[in-house]
């Protein structure tokens, strides 16, 4: 691949990338084709610059509305978070007078700041920073996109070096180091601990993190947000005190429902008992966010045991935070008699969780040989200390065990 995409914004780099997607499209399997139709009009490069391009256009559309304008390097996009998450994050920025996007890679979030500073009549409301031109050149094109770059003004810098004068609020996202998870001691440039330390200049800074991130990193005051798109968990935002509403929080996109730790929770116990007729699964985000006792107390739900993330309630439960299954049945974990339990309910595809217990889950799902009609979820785990089993299923699933006649 063409290690400066930058090449494209010249007229002929646009005049062949709209060549590239008017021959490729979507269609699989057409890009060596593609390739040899452009090579006999362009020079080799730009067209494997092109090609490239387009593949990381097809990608991101995952991601962003407007992919097949955009510019990416693959790094870029990687790296990049969602329009939906940059958008929910931005909305906290809405008041500050200025913003400095640092480190601001291909411009995903560049973008959704300054839509959210649009309704703030000043120029370059958004500064933003990276020490990768090419980066920077593309986070510009990025924001013509979405027709706000009138609102950005872009600097190629180191951002340890850069003033901040003026700037009323700040978002970082650090990159992490080849071959290293971000966030371990040391490994993100810039360090954890540089970007924490940006609130001496500006009190009003949110960091963005791996979901992975460990709680011991967090300094006191800090809000710590775990986002999760659908039951997907992305990343993790540590939000300064100047932004700070909670200690902890989980947030479930697209719809942005938010769970947050409530102060003296801890005061009110949450019962634990065996599993009831519903199994609740809460997402990660509220997992990670440690909100599983918070989310029980909110639905009047139960734990199954104290030291597992499963809950459950004797009703149906519709909540956002968590995935509601119907128990049909509930033991002690014996791996042959819930093999023969499942072939006698004629589950032929199961979704195996574990969690608390040791084991293979492919391993453990050739073994129960399932066969039939049926589809379920498989749960191991632990209550009351002991190894248990639970065959589950979607409420409402007309292909699940036990369902009632269509």
């Amino acid at each position: 691949m063409n290690e400066n995409p930058a090449v494209l914004l010249s007229p002929v780099g646009q005049e062949i990338l709209a060549q590239v997607a008017a021959l490729w499209g979507d269609a699989p399997g057409t890009g060596l084709a593609v390739a040899e139709a452009l090579r006999r009009e362009y020079p080799a490069s730009l067209a494997a610059a092109a090609m490239a391009q387009h593949e990381l256009r097809l990608a991101a559309r995952a991601k962003f509305d407007r992919a097949m304008e955009m510019l990416f390097t693959r790094d870029g996009y990687e790296q990049a978070s969602s329009e939906t998450i940059a958008r929910h994050r931005a909305a906290r920025f809405a008041g500050a007078s200025r913003v400095a996007d640092l480190c601001c890679g291909i411009g995903g979030d560049l973008i959704a700041l300054a839509a959210a500073l649009e309704a703030r009549d000043a120029p370059a409301a958004v500064l933003a920073v990276d020490r990768d031109e090419v980066h920077a050149r593309l986070a510009l094109h990025n924001a013509g996109v979405y027709e706000v770059a009138d609102r950005v003004r872009a600097c190629v810098a180191d951002v340890r070096d850069v003033a901040l004068r003026g700037i009323g609020a700040v978002f970082i996202d650090p990159a992490r180091r080849a071959g290293t998870r971000r966030f371990r001691a040391g490994v993100s440039e810039p360090s954890l601990g540089w970007c924490l330390g940006l609130t001496e200049r500006v009190p009003a800074v949110c960091v963005k993190a791996a979901p992975g991130l460990p709680a011991g990193l967090i300094p006191a005051g800090w809000e710590a947000e775990f986002i999760a798109d659908g039951r997907d968990l992305k990343e993790a935002v540590l939000w300064s005190p100047a932004f700070a509403t909670a200690a902890r929080r989980a947030t479930i996109l697209p719809a942005g429902d938010t769970l947050a730790a409530r102060p003296g929770a801890a005061d009110d116990p949450v019962p634990v008992g065996e599993p009831g007729e519903y199994l609740l699964d809460p997402s990660p985000a509220i997992t990670r966010a440690g909100l599983v006792e918070d989310l029980a107390r909110q639905l009047g739900a139960r734990k199954i045991d104290p030291l597992i993330a499963f809950l459950t309630t004797g009703r149906p439960v519709s909540t956002p935070f968590a995935r509601t299954l119907r128990v049909v049945e509930s033991a002690p974990w014996n791996e042959k008699r819930f093999a023969a339990r499942l072939r006698e309910l004629g589950v032929g595809a199961a979704d195996v969780r574990r969690r608390g217990l040791a084991g293979d889950v492919d391993q453990i799902r050739r073994r129960l040989r399932l066969a039939g009609p049926h589809r379920a979820t498989v749960v191991l785990t632990r209550v009351g200390d002991r190894p248990w089993g639970l065959i589950c299923a979607e409420p409402g699933d007309p292909g699940a065990p036990g369902a009632p006649p269509g």
